[in-house]
């Protein structure tokens, strides 16, 4: 049976959320079942998971994975490195013959043994081997894991709730997919993208709102750029349009386009944005 008390997630002060990423977020949380959460760079994936944690009051871990990561080092690591100090020099208040005193959670093991139900986020699982991918939603279904250098089962307090983000740069393994609810998370379009700004700047100018939310999407459509400006981009640009005292709104509908290096961070697509901007090619 669903447990239909639990608090529903409808949304955090400086996260604009649409009805059906907040559909499958609440029914992820009901069914008990990891989200996975695809979509480009800057689509606001990781930030979910601080808005679930907010909304309600859950603390949140966070686990960023590594290509080299082990899953083991998610769960706990074994510090036989302090232990053989402590051996040889005698001068810490540890019993040596008490291994499990040198046994430190990893992020999941973490989720696992804190007091309160919290959120995990496993942030970039695209990075990870297929392995570790598998053996680590075996750890999550089961919600326990074994310490094997103390032969002690690792149970879960209480189920975290678990939201899993993929740049999708490598094809997840199908028994992964299928363990896991899915959304994926488009780029926002310009009506969005207003109500995403006036959060982050409540009052914009209305000049500057428009001015730089169209320039912003130009921008994004340049032909051949390799790492299109995200949302991210447009929040610290305008920041940084509004921190200019000589700045005008007016600029930027003639194609005057300052701080291009806060929208573009690879060498090319910088270049390549500012020769355009500065052949006034974008109007």
């Amino acid at each position: 049976m669903l447990d239909t008390d639990r608090k529903n997630f409808s949304g955090a002060s400086r996260y604009v959320l649409d009805a059906e990423l907040a559909a499958i977020v609440n029914i992820s949380m009901a069914l008990e079942m990891p989200l996975l959460l695809k979509g480009e760079p800057g689509t606001g994936k990781t930030m979910l998971a601080h808005a679930i944690a907010e909304s309600l009051g859950m603390p949140l871990i966070v686990l960023n994975v590594k290509s080299s990561m082990k899953l083991v080092e998610a769960l706990y690591q074994y510090d036989t490195l302090t232990r053989l100090n402590d051996s040889r020099f005698g001068d810490s208040t540890r019993d040596v013959s008490r291994i499990e005193d040198y046994i430190k959670m990893g992020k999941i093991g973490q989720a696992f043994t804190a007091e309160a139900r919290n959120v995990l986020l496993i942030d970039e699982i695209d990075k990870a081997d297929t392995d570790f991918q598998d053996d680590m939603l075996d750890v999550l279904d089961q919600m326990e894991f074994d310490i094997i250098e103390i032969d002690k089962t690792v149970t879960a307090v209480h189920r975290p709730v678990i939201i899993i983000t993929s740049n999708a740069k490598k094809d997840l393994s199908d028994p992964f997919l299928g363990r896991c609810n899915f959304h994926h998370i488009a780029f926002p379009d310009p009506k969005m993208m207003r109500k995403i700004v006036r959060v982050h700047f409540p009052e914009i100018d209305a000049a500057l709102m428009e001015n730089a939310v169209e320039t912003f999407y130009r921008l994004r459509e340049l032909e051949g750029i390799e790492k299109r400006p995200a949302t991210r981009e447009l929040i610290n640009w305008i920041r940084a349009l509004g921190a200019d005292p000589d700045f005008k709104p007016k600029h930027l509908s003639r194609g005057d386009i300052p701080f291009l290096g806060v929208l573009f961070k690879k060498s090319q697509d910088y270049q390549k944005a500012g020769a355009l901007v500065s052949r006034r090619k974008l109007f």
